[in-house]
């Protein structure tokens, strides 16, 4: 078993936890933070085999499980959530995250609708499918479940570039403002939460950068003094996750340092 951090807290005591996209950045952040925060066990999945098993190992292996899962694939995402509760017996909470970047910046005037089709699938299309089973299951095991999409500060003001990036977030939001609506009756809550620039290799992939140089660019694009970490995200998404938000909903919760909040007239 691998040393973990000491724990944070137990807000997250006994819940089980899907969490897509696991295998790096803000989603392997996420899963050591909700492993701190006390939950039960972990559910990493994605595509990337080799490093989501180590990811899992890392963290916890009585307590962290890796399974493959391309949320493109709809009977992959159903066969995530039945395995997870056939091994752990419920499921509490899905945290939404996989998600890939612009393949190049695109505007309106040069999209290419191949590359635009695989942003869309995998970002909106494949949140909807990981929406939709997690909510099944937890309508079908009495859980009063929390599921937390990734969106992005894209999703909710324009792009100068990276449209269809853009355009997948928006969709991200518009996913769970009708879940949220549709799934408060069965005390299941859906929320976002939308990262601002964050030095992960998808962001520097969007924004064209090197990740050595992440810090420097990042970091004049907060209000706020220092860079925006993905640790920051993680406790976010921690705090949505738990009963500290048992009556927040449909919450589109910005993580930026202030990078879309209305400049003073």
């Amino acid at each position: 078993m691998a040393d973990l951090q000491p724990m944070k807290s137990k807000k997250l005591e006994g819940k089980v936890a899907i969490v897509t996209g696991g295998a790096s950045g803000i989603g392997e952040a996420t899963a050591h933070n909700f492993i701190n925060h006390g939950a039960r066990a972990v559910v990493i999945a994605d595509i990337q085999d080799e490093k989501g098993q180590n990811v899992a190992a890392s963290i916890d292996s009585d307590r962290c499980t890796y399974i493959h899962c391309d949320v493109t694939d709809e009977d992959q995402v159903k066969s995530l959530v039945e395995s997870t509760v056939s091994i752990y017996g419920c499921l509490d909470i899905m945290f939404s995250n996989a998600g890939i970047s612009s393949l190049r910046s695109q505007t309106v005037l040069d999209l290419e609708f191949s590359e635009f089709d695989k942003i869309m699938t995998v970002n909106a299309r494949g949140m909807a499918a990981c929406v939709k089973h997690a909510a099944r299951a937890m309508k079908e095991g009495g859980v009063r479940g929390s599921i937390i999409c990734t969106s992005s500060v894209l999703g909710s003001r324009g792009a100068g570039v990276s449209t269809d990036y853009a355009m997948s977030k928006h969709a991200v939001v518009g996913l769970m403002r009708s879940a949220s609506l549709q799934l408060a009756g069965h005390g299941i809550r859906v929320n976002c939460v939308s990262p601002g620039p964050v030095g992960t290799p998808g962001a520097c992939k969007t924004l064209g950068i090197d990740e050595e140089r992440a810090d420097e660019v990042v970091e004049p694009l907060s209000r706020l003094k220092g860079v925006l970490r993905k640790k920051h995200v993680a406790e976010a998404v921690s705090f949505l996750a738990s009963d500290e938000s048992e009556f927040v909903t449909g919450l589109d919760l910005a993580v930026d340092g202030g990078f879309v909040a209305p400049a003073a007239p």
